[in-house]
């Protein structure tokens, strides 16, 4: 066993801090994709709430990481996108997934958390759509709903997402998307998760922020919830 895998183990807190997008000797998805996902997020989860031969879905996969790492510790998976840059990824929206009900038993979703990148050019895509407008968030809770419905009972979804802060105006984005999706599951734990390789951390970045009494952001909520009776009979499903 080589070095790298030696060092694959469990984080034991809510705060994950991962330096680099992959880990180990083979690439997990494309470190240069915009919104990228740290590979080692997921293997965190999968390990927690997955067996070997489970069913993993991934809404919206953009680069693949969830492929990969599925694949490398023996789940099935399956990938969704707008935006296709490989084959293995099925071109899909996913207010819309098509699979059947209580069908799958782990989602790992990595949304957008406004329009401040560009995820595609799909005019549908959900991150072309401001988080300061509610119909951001409007859209994130079919994505909800969806993933709600595709679950099996008892099982996980886990949900990536950061705050946004521009021109002077502070958006609690993860707090607005918890206040959806709270109707469809129950919450397990928030892990934070540390920010790194944005394009605002530069010195110059950090001194601006200093000088102009602003934060930079710092890391991702993780939000992981389950599905059950309780979040059904509150949806009225």
């Amino acid at each position: 066993m080589s070095k790298s895998k030696k060092e694959l183990i469990l984080e034991s807190t809510t705060l994950w801090d991962f330096p680099t997008q992959n880990y180990g000797d083979k690439p997990h998805g494309n470190n240069k994709y915009n919104g990228v996902t740290p590979a080692f997020v997921i293997w965190n989860l999968l390990q927690r709430y997955t067996k070997e031969y489970d069913l993993v879905v991934d809404p919206m996969c953009g680069s693949g990481t969830t492929i990969d790492v599925a694949k490398e510790i023996n789940r099935r998976v399956i990938g969704y996108d707008l935006n296709v840059v490989r084959p293995d990824v099925i071109k899909n929206d996913a207010r819309k997934i098509p699979l059947d009900d209580n069908s799958v038993d782990f989602v790992f979703i990595d949304s957008p958390y406004s329009n401040n990148i560009k995820y595609s050019d799909d005019p549908n895509c959900i991150g072309k759509i401001s988080c300061e407008k509610t119909e951001f968030f409007d859209e994130l809770e079919k994505v909800a709903k969806e993933i709600e419905r595709i679950l099996k009972p008892n099982k996980v979804v886990a949900w990536l997402i950061g705050d946004q802060w521009i021109k002077k105006k502070f958006t609690p984005t993860g707090f607005l998307l918890y206040q959806r999706v709270e109707k469809y599951f129950e919450p397990i734990d928030i892990i934070c998760v540390t920010r790194h390789n944005q394009t605002s951390n530069t010195g110059v970045w950090h001194n601006r922020a200093r000088k102009f009494n602003f934060y930079l952001r710092g890391f991702k909520y993780l939000f992981i919830m389950q599905k059950n009776k309780t979040t059904r009979q509150k949806n009225g499903t």
